[in-house]
């Protein structure tokens, strides 16, 4: 068997990561499609070389730290997965969101390259404005409304053209906190949910994006890639849609405007923000309908997974 190849993932205890994790081990996330197999290769055991750091062993935001992690690792791929996620808070924490999203995904980046690594970065649907009124490619112009979704721009202009930028949206997993989480225990408590039908989006499971990656750390593209599960919805569908496979009645989830949430969220979203993966599925395969996706993230939730 060849070499094994060297892996550094940054953010390795968050719902994406912990998924990677496993698909770099040769195993089938929780949650996830073995049938999935974007490069046509599944992974294999003994593949990867994976050195897998938390917030807790590398802080990002520290670039003397993050040059001393990876001059030290020699990685060969970084999957920089590490993150400021919190999208509202971000609006009165503006320095630390792009010390973490911007300043970080800089020193990775140039990191990366001062020891020969090949970096994928994570970045977001954010990124725009919503204005366009169709899916977003990868060429589009952004035009952030937020904090986050500008600190992630800033940490996409700030990557090397050589690096893989991978924009992602509407994130769910097994493992980590969303929203999916929030509405299956409410249908499994009988309670019922209000949700915005005015954003429309595309759902990314992350099982499924785990996959991508490891198919991107072989490939090692470069440029720009939206990654999402295929479809567009919106935030009121998807509660419906987990509602109808945990048999709840249709007045489990109830259409609401985003002018009528209550408190209004500090951050404004953009209306509509759906990634085109086109680019994507024309290079590999297009990843699994949102349903498929979320019918597996359900199914798979009670199986013991700490969230």
């Amino acid at each position: 068997m060849s070499r094994a190849t060297r892996v550094m993932v940054t953010g390795a205890a968050g719902q994406v990561g912990l998924d990677l994790l496993d698909v770099l081990d040769g195993a089938i996330p929780t949650g996830g499609d073995r049938s999935f197999q974007p490069d046509q290769r599944p992974t294999l055991s003994g593949e990867f070389d994976v050195l897998a750091l938390t917030r807790h062993d590398l802080d990002v935001a520290d670039r003397d730290a993050v040059h001393r992690a990876v001059r030290a690792a020699r990685p060969e791929v970084i999957v920089h997965l590490a993150a400021y996620t919190a999208v509202d808070r971000a609006q009165t924490e503006e320095s630390a969101c792009f010390a973490v999203n911007g300043a970080g995904t800089e020193s990775m980046s140039l990191a990366a390259h001062e020891n020969g690594a090949h970096l994928i970065a994570i970045s977001t649907d954010y990124v725009f404005d919503g204005n366009k009124g169709g899916a977003y490619v990868e060429d589009d112009a952004t035009n952030p409304l937020n904090v986050y979704g500008a600190s992630k721009r800033a940490g996409e202009l700030l990557c090397s053209s050589d690096d893989t930028v991978v924009r992602t949206s509407w994130v769910m997993g097994v493992r980590g906190k969303n929203v999916a989480h929030v509405i299956a225990d409410r249908a499994a408590t009988g309670q019922s949910v209000r949700f915005v039908s005015d954003q429309t989006g595309t759902v990314t499971v992350a099982s499924d994006l785990a996959r991508v990656l490891a198919s991107l750390v072989r490939e090692r593209p470069g440029g720009l890639w939206h990654v999402a599960n295929a479809g567009t919805t919106t935030w009121f569908d998807v509660a419906a849609y987990i509602g109808e496979i945990l048999g709840r009645p249709d007045g489990f989830a109830t259409a609401i405007a985003t002018a009528d949430l209550d408190p209004a969220p500090l951050a404004t979203r953009p209306i509509r923000s759906d990634l085109s993966i086109d680019k994507f599925a024309s290079a590999w395969s297009a990843l699994p309908d949102w349903r498929d996706g979320l019918t597996r993230l359900i199914r798979d939730r009670g199986s013991g997974a700490d969230r």
